[in-house]
């Protein structure tokens, strides 16, 4: 229940920061208008849209350091033999070259 309207009110939040900072520093020191709250909310929108932030957590599907897939790609390759490792390097390079 607390989620549901804590994900709310740090989304208005965040809406009335971003109006704050682009109107004390980005309206000083370029050639830009100042915004209101919807505008700023607008923004936010808009970068969500555009560059896929607000995610909490690591990284969903990824492949981190501590994700089960990468520890399973780093132990088939420790346990792979010196001629094995050249054939797998062999193999991407042929792969990952530019036609």
């Amino acid at each position: 229940m607390f989620f549901l309207l804590a994900l709310p009110a740090f989304f208005l939040l965040m809406g009335w920061v971003v109006m704050l900072l682009w109107n004390s520093t980005l309206a000083s020191i370029a050639p830009v208008q100042t915004i209101n709250y919807w505008q700023a909310i607008g923004l936010l929108i808009l970068s969500r849209i555009l560059f896929g932030g607000f995610r909490f957590g690591g990284p969903r599907g990824g492949g981190g350091v501590g994700h089960p897939k990468a520890q399973q790609w780093r132990e088939k390759w420790i346990n792979m033999s010196d001629e094995e490792r050249e054939r797998f390097k062999s193999e991407w390079k042929k792969r990952c070259k530019n036609p």
